[in-house]
């Protein structure tokens, strides 16, 4: 019997497939879980329809991250902290420091999607990657001040 999968089964399918099983293994266990549904024309035809309709949504949402890459690589961000001689940091500048003076500049990015080979230690320009949904990556211009 052939039939369409709702959600992904380990060792059948991911979400989406068509795929051929038993009869005995499609009617008591994947249909009645709620995990498969018959593939009829009729059925194959609305999955078809859904995928264009989510690969809108995809083709959508991944112009809208492309576009706030781009603003994101346009910013400097300036964080200010406190120096000791020859411009040594108290302390360092995190992904959560970006994160929070992206935050207070009114752009939402997790902490986690920035990326920090090392904590910044020493006053001066930076340049740190953030990384964003379907590998879009930006760059995001940093500048690291004394505090006066």
């Amino acid at each position: 019997m052939r039939v369409i999968l709702k959600e992904d089964v380990e060792g059948l399918g991911n979400a989406g497939d068509i795929v051929t099983v038993k009869d005995g293994y499609a009617r008591n266990y994947l249909i009645p879980k709620g995990l498969a549904i018959r593939a009829t024309a009729r059925n194959v035809k609305a999955l078809e329809k859904q995928r264009q309709m989510i690969l809108q949504k995809i083709n959508k949402e991944k112009k809208r991250y492309e576009a706030f890459a781009n603003k994101l690589g346009e910013l400097n961000v300036v964080i200010k902290k406190k120096a000791g001689e020859e411009g040594k940091l108290f302390g360092s500048v995190t992904s959560r420091d970006i994160a929070e003076a992206l935050d207070a500049m009114g752009y939402e990015v997790d902490r986690k999607k920035i990326e920090l080979e090392e904590p910044i230690k020493s006053i001066g320009k930076y340049t740190v990657k953030v990384k964003l949904p379907y590998q879009i990556e930006a760059e995001l211009a940093v500048e690291v001040v004394p505090e006066e």
